[in-house]
Protein backbone atom coordinates (compact mmCIF):
# COMPACT_ATOMS: atom_id res chain seq x y z
CA UNK A 1 0.00 0.00 0.00
CA UNK A 2 1.57 3.39 -0.95
CA UNK A 3 1.56 6.37 1.73
CA UNK A 4 -1.27 8.57 0.04
CA UNK A 5 -3.32 5.18 0.28
CA UNK A 6 -2.32 4.53 4.10
CA UNK A 7 -3.63 8.86 4.75
CA UNK A 8 -6.69 7.82 3.72
CA UNK A 9 -7.33 4.34 5.41
CA UNK A 10 -4.90 4.26 8.69
CA UNK A 11 -5.26 6.26 11.29
CA UNK A 12 -2.28 8.95 12.13
CA UNK A 13 -1.19 6.49 14.64
CA UNK A 14 -0.82 3.98 12.78
CA UNK A 15 1.17 5.86 10.49
CA UNK A 16 3.28 7.23 12.84
CA UNK A 17 4.11 4.21 14.09
CA UNK A 18 5.11 2.57 10.81
CA UNK A 19 7.38 5.49 9.93
CA UNK A 20 8.40 6.96 13.19
CA UNK A 21 8.20 4.35 16.00
CA UNK A 22 11.70 3.88 15.94
CA UNK A 23 11.38 7.16 18.44
CA UNK A 24 9.84 4.80 21.09
CA UNK A 25 12.90 2.48 21.31
CA UNK A 26 14.66 1.82 24.08
CA UNK A 27 18.60 1.54 23.31
CA UNK A 28 18.52 -2.37 24.28
CA UNK A 29 16.07 -2.91 20.95
CA UNK A 30 17.88 -0.37 18.77
CA UNK A 31 20.93 -2.02 19.25
CA UNK A 32 19.05 -5.35 18.34
CA UNK A 33 17.54 -3.86 15.44
CA UNK A 34 21.42 -2.78 14.39
CA UNK A 35 22.73 -5.90 15.12
CA UNK A 36 20.37 -7.88 13.31
CA UNK A 37 20.64 -5.86 10.00
CA UNK A 38 24.76 -5.77 10.81
CA UNK A 39 24.67 -9.63 10.95
CA UNK A 40 22.52 -10.03 7.31
CA UNK A 41 24.92 -7.72 5.52
CA UNK A 42 27.83 -9.22 7.04
CA UNK A 43 27.01 -12.57 5.26
CA UNK A 44 26.17 -10.53 2.08
CA UNK A 45 29.15 -8.31 2.07
CA UNK A 46 31.67 -11.36 2.44
CA UNK A 47 30.36 -13.52 -0.05
CA UNK A 48 31.04 -10.75 -2.49
CA UNK A 49 34.19 -10.18 -4.63
CA UNK A 50 34.45 -6.80 -2.80
CA UNK A 51 34.60 -8.44 0.70
CA UNK A 52 36.61 -10.96 -0.10
CA UNK A 53 39.21 -8.03 -1.40
CA UNK A 54 39.49 -7.68 2.62
CA UNK A 55 38.29 -11.03 4.28
CA UNK A 56 41.43 -13.38 2.08
CA UNK A 57 39.21 -16.64 2.79
CA UNK A 58 38.82 -15.52 5.76
CA UNK A 59 35.33 -16.29 7.71
CA UNK A 60 33.28 -13.70 9.56
CA UNK A 61 31.09 -14.95 12.92
CA UNK A 62 30.44 -12.33 14.70
CA UNK A 63 29.82 -8.52 14.25
CA UNK A 64 32.69 -8.30 16.66
CA UNK A 65 34.79 -10.53 14.45
CA UNK A 66 34.24 -8.20 12.04
CA UNK A 67 35.20 -4.99 13.84
CA UNK A 68 38.29 -6.76 15.12
CA UNK A 69 39.45 -7.63 11.33
CA UNK A 70 38.32 -5.03 8.95
CA UNK A 71 40.18 -1.84 8.63
CA UNK A 72 38.57 1.52 8.68
CA UNK A 73 37.78 2.09 5.19
CA UNK A 74 37.86 5.38 3.10
CA UNK A 75 36.62 6.20 -0.58
CA UNK A 76 40.36 4.83 -2.03
CA UNK A 77 39.92 1.55 -0.94
CA UNK A 78 36.48 0.97 -3.13
CA UNK A 79 38.01 3.91 -6.09
CA UNK A 80 38.80 1.06 -8.54
CA UNK A 81 35.57 -0.94 -8.25
CA UNK A 82 33.01 2.17 -7.86
CA UNK A 83 34.35 4.21 -10.22
CA UNK A 84 33.91 1.73 -13.20
CA UNK A 85 30.54 1.01 -11.32
CA UNK A 86 31.47 -2.84 -11.33
CA UNK A 87 28.44 -3.65 -9.39
CA UNK A 88 28.88 -7.75 -10.32
CA UNK A 89 31.44 -7.29 -7.55
CA UNK A 90 29.32 -5.35 -5.04
CA UNK A 91 27.30 -7.27 -2.10
CA UNK A 92 24.09 -6.64 -3.86
CA UNK A 93 22.82 -5.73 -7.35
CA UNK A 94 22.97 -1.38 -7.75
CA UNK A 95 19.75 0.04 -8.74
CA UNK A 96 20.99 3.57 -9.25
CA UNK A 97 24.53 5.26 -8.91
CA UNK A 98 24.95 8.81 -6.76
CA UNK A 99 27.36 11.01 -7.42
CA UNK A 100 29.30 13.68 -5.25
CA UNK A 101 32.75 15.68 -5.10
CA UNK A 102 35.65 13.25 -3.59
CA UNK A 103 38.14 16.19 -3.29
CA UNK A 104 38.19 19.56 -5.18
CA UNK A 105 41.19 20.06 -7.58
CA UNK A 106 42.33 16.04 -7.33
CA UNK A 107 39.84 13.65 -7.46
CA UNK A 108 36.70 14.95 -9.67
CA UNK A 109 34.55 12.46 -8.39
CA UNK A 110 32.88 9.88 -6.00
CA UNK A 111 30.09 7.46 -7.07
CA UNK A 112 28.33 5.62 -4.85
CA UNK A 113 25.91 2.74 -5.37
CA UNK A 114 21.80 2.62 -4.05
CA UNK A 115 20.34 -1.02 -4.07
CA UNK A 116 16.44 -1.39 -4.41
CA UNK A 117 16.53 -2.52 -0.53
CA UNK A 118 18.61 0.48 0.35
CA UNK A 119 15.75 2.82 -1.77
CA UNK A 120 13.22 1.52 -0.13
CA UNK A 121 14.85 2.70 3.21
CA UNK A 122 15.21 5.85 1.95
CA UNK A 123 11.98 6.53 1.08
CA UNK A 124 10.39 5.16 4.30
CA UNK A 125 12.91 7.22 6.37
CA UNK A 126 12.25 10.55 3.90
CA UNK A 127 8.25 10.30 4.63
CA UNK A 128 9.24 9.90 8.43
CA UNK A 129 11.41 13.23 7.71
CA UNK A 130 8.32 15.00 6.12
CA UNK A 131 6.10 13.70 8.82
CA UNK A 132 8.39 15.17 11.84
CA UNK A 133 8.57 18.74 10.04
CA UNK A 134 4.91 18.89 10.17
CA UNK A 135 5.01 17.82 13.78
CA UNK A 136 4.21 20.14 17.06
CA UNK A 137 3.43 17.23 19.64
CA UNK A 138 4.30 13.66 18.77
CA UNK A 139 1.65 11.83 16.85
CA UNK A 140 0.11 14.45 14.53
CA UNK A 141 1.28 15.38 11.65
CA UNK A 142 -0.14 17.19 8.50
CA UNK A 143 1.02 15.70 5.20
CA UNK A 144 -1.62 15.35 1.88
CA UNK A 145 -1.36 14.32 -1.40
CA UNK A 146 -0.87 17.61 -3.70
CA UNK A 147 0.64 19.31 -1.33
CA UNK A 148 3.34 21.91 -2.69
CA UNK A 149 7.16 21.55 -2.47
CA UNK A 150 9.24 24.59 -3.23
CA UNK A 151 11.99 22.43 -5.78
CA UNK A 152 15.63 24.09 -3.48
CA UNK A 153 17.37 20.57 -4.37
CA UNK A 154 20.17 19.55 -6.44
CA UNK A 155 18.94 16.98 -9.37
CA UNK A 156 19.90 13.67 -9.89
CA UNK A 157 22.84 12.03 -9.96
CA UNK A 158 23.25 13.76 -6.83
CA UNK A 159 22.19 12.82 -3.75
CA UNK A 160 19.23 14.99 -3.43
CA UNK A 161 17.88 14.47 -6.26
CA UNK A 162 16.36 10.88 -4.90
CA UNK A 163 14.00 12.94 -2.38
CA UNK A 164 11.39 13.54 -5.21
CA UNK A 165 11.96 10.62 -6.79
CA UNK A 166 11.18 8.81 -3.72
CA UNK A 167 8.01 10.87 -2.83
CA UNK A 168 6.49 10.13 -6.27
CA UNK A 169 6.58 6.94 -5.64
CA UNK A 170 4.40 7.29 -2.61
CA UNK A 171 2.04 10.42 -2.76
CA UNK A 172 1.55 12.69 -5.59
CA UNK A 173 2.90 15.24 -4.38
CA UNK A 174 2.67 19.06 -6.47
CA UNK A 175 7.04 20.58 -7.18
CA UNK A 176 7.59 24.29 -7.81
CA UNK A 177 8.26 24.22 -10.69
CA UNK A 178 7.83 20.27 -11.55
CA UNK A 179 11.21 18.17 -11.57
CA UNK A 180 11.07 17.46 -15.00
CA UNK A 181 11.12 21.22 -15.66
CA UNK A 182 12.99 22.10 -13.01
CA UNK A 183 16.76 19.65 -13.87
CA UNK A 184 16.90 21.48 -17.25
CA UNK A 185 16.39 25.05 -15.05
CA UNK A 186 18.76 26.96 -14.33
CA UNK A 187 19.40 27.71 -10.56
CA UNK A 188 17.97 30.94 -10.89
CA UNK A 189 14.79 30.22 -13.46
CA UNK A 190 14.37 27.73 -11.05
CA UNK A 191 14.19 29.62 -8.40
CA UNK A 192 11.64 32.40 -10.16
CA UNK A 193 9.47 29.66 -11.71
CA UNK A 194 8.96 27.91 -8.42
CA UNK A 195 7.94 31.35 -6.76
CA UNK A 196 5.38 31.98 -9.12
CA UNK A 197 3.94 29.22 -8.90
CA UNK A 198 3.94 29.31 -5.50
CA UNK A 199 2.05 32.69 -5.37
CA UNK A 200 -0.53 30.90 -7.57
CA UNK A 201 -1.05 27.71 -5.55
CA UNK A 202 0.92 28.43 -1.74
CA UNK A 203 4.02 26.41 -0.53
CA UNK A 204 3.43 23.97 2.18
CA UNK A 205 7.14 22.49 2.10
CA UNK A 206 10.46 23.61 1.62
CA UNK A 207 13.79 21.45 1.36
CA UNK A 208 17.40 22.28 0.49
CA UNK A 209 20.79 22.97 1.95
CA UNK A 210 20.79 25.42 4.42
CA UNK A 211 22.71 28.01 2.97
CA UNK A 212 21.02 27.40 -0.72
CA UNK A 213 17.26 27.98 1.27
CA UNK A 214 18.23 30.67 2.56
CA UNK A 215 19.72 32.40 -0.94
CA UNK A 216 16.50 31.18 -2.18
CA UNK A 217 14.68 32.89 0.85
CA UNK A 218 16.06 36.20 0.02
CA UNK A 219 15.44 35.89 -3.67
CA UNK A 220 11.73 35.49 -3.08
CA UNK A 221 12.32 38.85 -0.97
CA UNK A 222 13.90 40.42 -3.82
CA UNK A 223 11.31 39.11 -6.33
CA UNK A 224 8.73 40.53 -4.37
CA UNK A 225 10.56 44.00 -3.93
CA UNK A 226 9.58 44.65 -7.88
CA UNK A 227 6.26 43.45 -7.08
CA UNK A 228 4.86 46.88 -8.62
CA UNK A 229 6.09 46.54 -11.86
CA UNK A 230 3.83 44.56 -13.53
CA UNK A 231 4.36 40.90 -15.20
CA UNK A 232 7.79 40.59 -15.03
CA UNK A 233 6.79 40.59 -11.37
CA UNK A 234 5.87 36.84 -11.22
CA UNK A 235 2.71 38.32 -9.44
CA UNK A 236 0.52 37.88 -12.82
CA UNK A 237 -1.36 34.64 -13.00
CA UNK A 238 -1.51 34.93 -8.86
CA UNK A 239 -4.79 33.46 -7.45
CA UNK A 240 -7.50 36.13 -6.48
CA UNK A 241 -6.82 35.51 -2.50
CA UNK A 242 -3.20 35.08 -2.59
CA UNK A 243 -3.31 38.73 -4.19
CA UNK A 244 -5.61 39.72 -1.27
CA UNK A 245 -3.08 38.19 1.03
CA UNK A 246 -0.03 40.39 -0.10
CA UNK A 247 -2.37 43.61 -0.09
CA UNK A 248 -2.93 42.58 3.75
CA UNK A 249 0.31 41.97 4.46
CA UNK A 250 2.21 44.97 2.53
CA UNK A 251 -0.43 47.08 4.91
CA UNK A 252 0.89 44.85 8.19
CA UNK A 253 4.30 45.63 7.23
CA UNK A 254 3.98 49.11 5.98
CA UNK A 255 2.72 49.82 9.71
CA UNK A 256 5.25 47.60 11.26
CA UNK A 257 7.82 49.53 9.23
CA UNK A 258 9.74 46.39 7.79
CA UNK A 259 9.93 44.46 4.51
CA UNK A 260 7.46 42.04 3.43
CA UNK A 261 9.48 38.41 4.02
CA UNK A 262 7.85 34.60 2.81
CA UNK A 263 6.19 34.32 6.12
CA UNK A 264 3.74 36.71 5.18
CA UNK A 265 3.06 35.31 2.39
CA UNK A 266 3.26 31.70 2.79
CA UNK A 267 2.42 28.89 6.01
CA UNK A 268 4.70 26.26 5.60
CA UNK A 269 4.01 22.70 6.71
CA UNK A 270 7.35 21.36 6.99
CA UNK A 271 10.82 23.03 6.33
CA UNK A 272 13.89 21.01 6.11
CA UNK A 273 17.77 21.35 5.81
CA UNK A 274 20.72 19.20 5.39
CA UNK A 275 24.14 20.04 4.95
CA UNK A 276 27.03 21.75 6.96
CA UNK A 277 26.57 24.85 8.46
CA UNK A 278 22.89 24.81 8.72
CA UNK A 279 23.66 26.60 12.29
CA UNK A 280 24.80 29.68 10.47
CA UNK A 281 21.14 30.03 8.80
CA UNK A 282 18.32 28.41 10.91
CA UNK A 283 17.98 31.64 12.89
CA UNK A 284 17.78 33.82 9.91
CA UNK A 285 15.32 31.24 8.07
CA UNK A 286 13.32 30.95 10.91
CA UNK A 287 12.59 34.67 10.74
CA UNK A 288 12.08 34.84 7.30
CA UNK A 289 9.57 32.09 7.15
CA UNK A 290 8.17 32.14 10.77
CA UNK A 291 9.13 28.24 11.24
CA UNK A 292 12.04 26.65 12.41
CA UNK A 293 13.80 24.24 10.12
CA UNK A 294 14.50 20.89 10.91
CA UNK A 295 17.80 19.39 10.39
CA UNK A 296 18.03 15.89 9.05
CA UNK A 297 20.95 14.58 7.79
CA UNK A 298 21.87 12.86 4.12
CA UNK A 299 24.76 12.14 2.26
CA UNK A 300 26.01 9.96 -0.88
CA UNK A 301 27.87 7.35 0.74
CA UNK A 302 25.28 7.24 3.46
CA UNK A 303 22.21 8.00 2.69
CA UNK A 304 19.31 9.38 4.75
CA UNK A 305 20.50 8.65 8.23
CA UNK A 306 19.30 11.09 10.58
CA UNK A 307 16.26 13.63 12.01
CA UNK A 308 15.75 15.93 14.13
CA UNK A 309 12.28 15.99 16.00
CA UNK A 310 9.81 18.90 17.08
CA UNK A 311 12.03 19.70 19.15
CA UNK A 312 14.63 20.78 16.98
CA UNK A 313 17.16 19.52 19.50
CA UNK A 314 19.55 17.01 17.86
CA UNK A 315 19.59 14.70 15.04
CA UNK A 316 18.41 10.56 15.79
CA UNK A 317 19.57 8.00 13.44
CA UNK A 318 17.64 6.09 11.60
CA UNK A 319 18.46 2.56 12.86
CA UNK A 320 17.63 0.41 9.85
CA UNK A 321 19.76 2.33 6.83
CA UNK A 322 23.89 1.80 8.30
CA UNK A 323 25.59 0.25 11.32
CA UNK A 324 27.19 3.04 13.25
CA UNK A 325 30.76 3.39 14.72
CA UNK A 326 32.03 6.00 16.94
CA UNK A 327 35.55 7.42 17.12
CA UNK A 328 36.28 9.59 19.72
CA UNK A 329 37.48 12.68 19.20
CA UNK A 330 41.37 12.09 20.94
CA UNK A 331 41.38 9.16 18.32
CA UNK A 332 40.22 10.54 15.49
CA UNK A 333 42.69 13.53 15.95
CA UNK A 334 45.55 10.68 16.50
CA UNK A 335 44.69 8.79 13.46
CA UNK A 336 44.80 11.97 11.24
CA UNK A 337 48.00 12.64 12.50
CA UNK A 338 49.14 9.23 11.70
CA UNK A 339 47.86 7.36 8.92
CA UNK A 340 48.97 4.37 9.91
CA UNK A 341 47.61 4.34 13.59
CA UNK A 342 43.74 2.44 13.67
CA UNK A 343 41.39 4.50 16.24
CA UNK A 344 39.33 3.22 18.51
CA UNK A 345 35.33 2.54 17.75
CA UNK A 346 32.33 2.41 20.19
CA UNK A 347 28.60 1.37 19.20
CA UNK A 348 25.30 3.53 19.75
CA UNK A 349 25.07 2.28 23.11
CA UNK A 350 28.75 3.25 24.41
CA UNK A 351 28.67 7.07 22.94
CA UNK A 352 29.13 9.41 26.16
CA UNK A 353 27.04 13.03 26.24
CA UNK A 354 29.51 15.90 25.04
CA UNK A 355 31.84 13.83 23.71
CA UNK A 356 32.93 14.42 20.13
CA UNK A 357 32.34 11.84 17.19
CA UNK A 358 33.44 10.99 13.67
CA UNK A 359 30.64 8.69 12.73
CA UNK A 360 32.23 5.88 10.94
CA UNK A 361 29.33 3.68 8.90
CA UNK A 362 28.75 0.20 7.22
CA UNK A 363 25.91 1.06 4.59
CA UNK A 364 23.24 -2.24 4.91
CA UNK A 365 20.94 -3.84 2.97
CA UNK A 366 23.70 -4.67 -0.11
CA UNK A 367 25.31 -1.34 0.26
CA UNK A 368 29.10 -1.46 -0.32
CA UNK A 369 30.44 1.02 2.25
CA UNK A 370 31.69 -0.81 5.91
CA UNK A 371 33.64 1.19 8.19
CA UNK A 372 33.64 3.59 6.11
CA UNK A 373 34.75 7.17 7.26
CA UNK A 374 32.27 9.21 6.01
CA UNK A 375 34.31 12.72 7.23
CA UNK A 376 32.17 14.40 9.53
CA UNK A 377 31.95 14.91 13.14
CA UNK A 378 29.16 15.18 15.27
CA UNK A 379 28.86 15.72 19.64
CA UNK A 380 26.32 13.18 21.23
CA UNK A 381 24.28 15.92 23.43
CA UNK A 382 22.36 13.08 25.36
CA UNK A 383 21.42 9.80 25.38
CA UNK A 384 17.27 10.64 26.47
CA UNK A 385 15.16 13.66 25.93
CA UNK A 386 12.36 14.16 28.48
CA UNK A 387 11.15 16.55 25.70
CA UNK A 388 10.03 14.24 23.27
CA UNK A 389 10.30 11.44 25.00
CA UNK A 390 13.03 9.55 23.57
CA UNK A 391 15.56 7.15 24.93
CA UNK A 392 17.99 6.65 22.52
CA UNK A 393 21.38 9.19 21.49
CA UNK A 394 20.81 12.45 19.96
CA UNK A 395 23.78 14.53 18.07
CA UNK A 396 24.53 17.98 16.89
CA UNK A 397 25.69 17.98 13.59
CA UNK A 398 29.41 19.98 13.51
CA UNK A 399 31.03 19.87 11.05
CA UNK A 400 33.34 18.06 8.48
CA UNK A 401 36.51 16.55 10.00
CA UNK A 402 39.48 18.91 10.27
CA UNK A 403 41.55 17.91 7.04
CA UNK A 404 38.81 19.00 4.90
CA UNK A 405 37.39 22.77 4.80
CA UNK A 406 33.52 22.76 3.63
CA UNK A 407 32.08 25.84 3.21
CA UNK A 408 27.91 26.22 3.34
CA UNK A 409 27.74 22.58 1.95
CA UNK A 410 29.86 22.72 -1.43
CA UNK A 411 33.71 22.70 -1.30
CA UNK A 412 35.79 20.08 -0.41
CA UNK A 413 39.00 21.87 0.37
CA UNK A 414 41.97 19.70 1.71
CA UNK A 415 45.47 20.91 1.86
CA UNK A 416 46.29 19.00 -1.57
CA UNK A 417 43.50 21.46 -3.31
CA UNK A 418 45.72 24.52 -1.58
CA UNK A 419 48.89 23.54 -2.47
CA UNK A 420 47.82 23.32 -6.05
CA UNK A 421 46.04 26.59 -6.15
CA UNK A 422 49.12 28.07 -4.89
CA UNK A 423 51.73 25.97 -7.18
CA UNK A 424 49.29 27.07 -10.04
CA UNK A 425 48.94 30.81 -8.88
CA UNK A 426 53.29 31.47 -9.46
CA UNK A 427 52.47 33.67 -6.02
CA UNK A 428 55.84 33.69 -3.46
CA UNK A 429 54.17 31.96 -0.57
CA UNK A 430 56.73 30.70 1.37
CA UNK A 431 53.79 28.90 4.31
CA UNK A 432 50.63 28.92 5.23
CA UNK A 433 47.74 27.45 7.24
CA UNK A 434 43.62 27.47 6.60
CA UNK A 435 40.84 27.69 8.91
CA UNK A 436 37.14 28.00 8.91
CA UNK A 437 36.06 30.66 10.45
CA UNK A 438 32.68 32.49 10.81
CA UNK A 439 32.03 36.51 9.63
CA UNK A 440 30.36 38.38 12.43
CA UNK A 441 26.64 37.17 10.04
CA UNK A 442 27.89 33.96 11.55
CA UNK A 443 28.75 32.88 7.76
CA UNK A 444 31.06 30.31 7.32
CA UNK A 445 34.45 31.36 5.58
CA UNK A 446 38.39 30.13 4.96
CA UNK A 447 41.05 32.36 6.58
CA UNK A 448 43.88 31.62 4.75
CA UNK A 449 47.29 33.02 7.12
CA UNK A 450 49.91 33.14 4.50
CA UNK A 451 53.91 34.21 4.89
CA UNK A 452 55.58 35.49 1.27
CA UNK A 453 58.58 35.06 0.79
CA UNK A 454 60.85 38.18 1.26
CA UNK A 455 62.44 39.22 -2.41
CA UNK A 456 58.92 38.85 -3.50
CA UNK A 457 57.66 41.66 -1.33
CA UNK A 458 60.73 43.38 -2.16
CA UNK A 459 59.79 43.58 -5.49
CA UNK A 460 55.57 44.17 -5.04
CA UNK A 461 53.93 45.81 -2.65
CA UNK A 462 50.72 42.97 -2.27
CA UNK A 463 47.87 43.89 -0.69
CA UNK A 464 45.95 41.37 0.86
CA UNK A 465 42.65 42.34 -0.89
CA UNK A 466 44.87 41.58 -4.17
CA UNK A 467 46.20 38.62 -3.24
CA UNK A 468 42.52 37.07 -1.90
CA UNK A 469 41.45 37.90 -5.98
CA UNK A 470 44.32 36.25 -7.23
CA UNK A 471 43.77 33.22 -5.38
CA UNK A 472 40.04 33.10 -5.55
CA UNK A 473 40.57 33.02 -9.80
CA UNK A 474 42.50 29.84 -9.26
CA UNK A 475 39.97 28.22 -6.37
CA UNK A 476 37.27 28.49 -8.55
CA UNK A 477 39.36 27.10 -11.64
CA UNK A 478 40.62 23.71 -9.51
CA UNK A 479 37.73 23.50 -7.57
CA UNK A 480 34.02 23.71 -9.52
CA UNK A 481 32.11 23.93 -6.34
CA UNK A 482 34.21 26.48 -4.69
CA UNK A 483 33.15 28.58 -8.07
CA UNK A 484 29.60 27.47 -7.68
CA UNK A 485 29.84 29.13 -3.82
CA UNK A 486 29.75 32.67 -6.44
CA UNK A 487 28.13 31.36 -8.93
CA UNK A 488 25.07 30.49 -6.81
CA UNK A 489 25.11 32.06 -3.34
CA UNK A 490 27.01 35.37 -4.80
CA UNK A 491 29.75 34.42 -1.92
CA UNK A 492 33.36 34.10 -2.11
CA UNK A 493 34.66 32.63 1.08
CA UNK A 494 38.16 33.40 1.40
CA UNK A 495 40.10 35.61 3.56
CA UNK A 496 43.79 36.80 3.57
CA UNK A 497 46.22 37.65 6.42
CA UNK A 498 49.56 38.43 5.78
CA UNK A 499 52.25 37.35 8.34
CA UNK A 500 55.50 38.88 8.90
CA UNK A 501 58.25 37.07 7.28
CA UNK A 502 59.92 34.58 9.64
CA UNK A 503 56.55 34.07 11.92
CA UNK A 504 56.37 30.29 10.77
CA UNK A 505 60.27 29.72 11.54
CA UNK A 506 59.21 31.85 15.06
CA UNK A 507 56.56 29.84 15.93
CA UNK A 508 58.27 26.57 15.58
CA UNK A 509 60.96 27.96 17.81
CA UNK A 510 58.78 29.03 20.94
CA UNK A 511 56.67 26.15 20.76
CA UNK A 512 58.52 23.04 19.78
CA UNK A 513 56.13 21.79 16.85
CA UNK A 514 54.79 22.52 13.17
CA UNK A 515 51.53 23.90 12.73
CA UNK A 516 49.12 21.51 11.21
CA UNK A 517 48.10 22.87 8.45
CA UNK A 518 44.57 22.71 8.01
CA UNK A 519 42.21 23.99 10.71
CA UNK A 520 45.20 24.13 13.92
CA UNK A 521 43.57 25.13 16.48
CA UNK A 522 42.56 28.44 18.25
CA UNK A 523 45.30 27.81 20.48
CA UNK A 524 47.64 27.51 17.97
CA UNK A 525 46.65 30.48 15.69
CA UNK A 526 46.77 32.92 18.96
CA UNK A 527 50.40 31.56 19.24
CA UNK A 528 50.99 32.00 15.67
CA UNK A 529 50.02 35.94 15.78
CA UNK A 530 51.89 36.24 18.83
CA UNK A 531 55.30 34.86 17.05
CA UNK A 532 54.26 36.97 14.43
CA UNK A 533 54.84 39.94 16.82
CA UNK A 534 58.19 38.73 17.82
CA UNK A 535 59.27 37.37 14.27
CA UNK A 536 61.94 39.40 12.54
CA UNK A 537 60.87 41.78 9.89
CA UNK A 538 63.22 40.76 7.16
CA UNK A 539 61.64 41.62 3.93
CA UNK A 540 62.45 44.81 2.30
CA UNK A 541 60.72 47.23 0.60
CA UNK A 542 57.26 48.54 1.24
CA UNK A 543 54.40 47.77 4.06
CA UNK A 544 51.68 45.65 3.89
CA UNK A 545 48.23 47.12 3.27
Amino acid sequence: MKFEQKLKTLSQEEIWQEYCGFLDLSIDEYMQIQNRLMEEQIALWSNCALGQRFLKGKKLNSIEEFRQQIPLTTYEDYADILLPKQGSMLPDEPIIWIQTTWEGGRHPIKVAPYTKSMLDTYRNNVLACMILSTTETKGKFDVKARDTFLYGLAPLPYATGLFPLALNDEIDIDFLPPVKEAVQMSFGERNKKGFKMGLSRGIDFFFGLGSVAYFVSLSLTNMRSSGDNGKNSGLSGCSVSMLARLAKAKYRCGKENRELLPKDLFDLKGFMVAGTDNNSYKDDLEQLWGVRPMELFAGTEPSCIGTETWTRDGMYFFPDTCFYEFIPEQEMMRSLADTMYQPKTYLMNEVIPGEKYELVISVLKGGAFVRYRVGDVYRCVGLENPTDGTRIPRFHYIDRIPTVIDIAGFTRITENSIQNVIALSHLQIADWVAVKEYNQEKRPLMHLYVEMESQSLASQALSKEILRQHLSVYFKYVDQDYQDLKRILGVDPLEITILRCGTFAEYQRKTGKQLRKMNPSAYDIKDLLRAQESAEWNCRGGMLV
